[in-house]
């Protein structure tokens, strides 16, 4: 069986693999001839585009990210190709990013630093403006891995926490769940809106002017979901307004967010690089998946975890 790797391997994982049996990892500067031959492909790039386009034997492809629409997902169910993801592990890291973005709105961080620009002493300004979390709204859109781990942190802060997802159903550690149609009501009289959606047809610009135009509480939104989920146009607008009172934003439409973009120049707006899933362990924890599924794939031709519906497209 021969692996195309596009993502990290560590020497110790390479020999975990190696250990398998008839396993060759090709590593993507070296695929030369080999596109045909390709079985599985770890990661996703240039190269796995050749494969794709010439190997009649691939079968099996490991995304090294979470959210795959950026994937050929159409060409993928086509010619019966498994996708796998690496849902679950961004579940703490993307949690901790958000509960520090909630926090520096409600304690005066984010105000303080942009007066920092200044040199600007804002205390007396915002002293009787800066809150405590306890009985604040926060409404998630995505009711996973991520939005539980979200809603489980600010728990513990006293926040009354409302999911949002397609289905409605409740899950752990939310107050209560709504479906898509009843969220903009819920999150029109909330604290913080935060997204983490997966990027499908119907996610797509979801927030989009008339969602923003029934804002009526000015909360702050997040957004560590997918950008394009996001009509960056109504996003500014709804600043400029002061439909929202601010803006934690990881992932944009375009990446990298233009230098021209106002976004940059506003002081009510957290940006950070889409940084917010990342961790130093990221890469051994992507192999951990993987491994569990190659192992079974080998044996069974099965996919073990965070097999991708493709027609969801998550």
């Amino acid at each position: 069986m021969k692996i195309l790797n596009l993502f990290e391997l560590s020497a110790q994982n390479r020999a975990k693999l190696a250990a398998l049996g008839d396993v060759e990892v090709i590593d993507g500067d070296k695929l030369g001839g080999n596109a045909k031959n390709i079985d599985v492909i770890y990661g996703w790039g240039k190269p796995a585009e050749s494969v794709l386009a010439q190997s009649n034997k691939l079968k099996f492809v490991q995304s090294n990210s979470a959210g795959v629409d950026y994937l050929p997902l159409a060409e993928f169910k086509a010619k019966q190709i498994s996708l796998a993801n690496v849902s679950g592990i961004h579940a703490e890291p993307i949690s901790e990013m958000v509960l520090a973005y909630i926090l520096s709105f409600a304690r005066g961080i984010e105000a303080s630093h942009a007066a920092r620009r200044e040199h600007n002493w804002i205390g007396d300004q915002i002293r009787n403006q800066i809150y405590t979390l306890t009985n604040r709204t926060v409404v998630i859109f995505g009711t996973g891995h991520i939005g539980q781990g979200i809603a489980e942190k600010l728990k513990a802060f006293g926040v009354t926490t409302i999911g949002v997802s397609r289905h409605g159903r409740l899950a752990a550690h939310f107050d209560r769940v709504v479906t898509d149609k009843s969220g903009t009501v819920e999150a029109a009289k909330a604290d913080f809106v935060v997204n983490i959606m997966p990027l499908t047809a119907e996610t797509r610009h979801f927030f989009n002017p008339a969602f923003f135009d029934q804002m009526e509480n000015q909360p702050v939104f997040i957004n560590v979901g997918r950008g394009p989920s996001v009509d960056t146009k109504a996003l500014i607008d709804a600043l400029d307004t002061h439909q929202l009172a601010g803006a934690a934003l990881d992932v944009f439409e375009n990446e990298p967010l233009e230098a021209t973009s106002p976004l940059w120049e506003m002081d009510n707006v957290i940006i950070t690089p889409h940084i917010s899933g990342g961790f130093r362990e990221y890469g051994q924890a992507a192999f951990n998946i993987f491994y569990k599924n190659l192992t079974t794939f080998i044996q069974t031709g099965t996919i073990a975890i965070n097999q991708v519906n493709l027609s969801a497209g998550y």
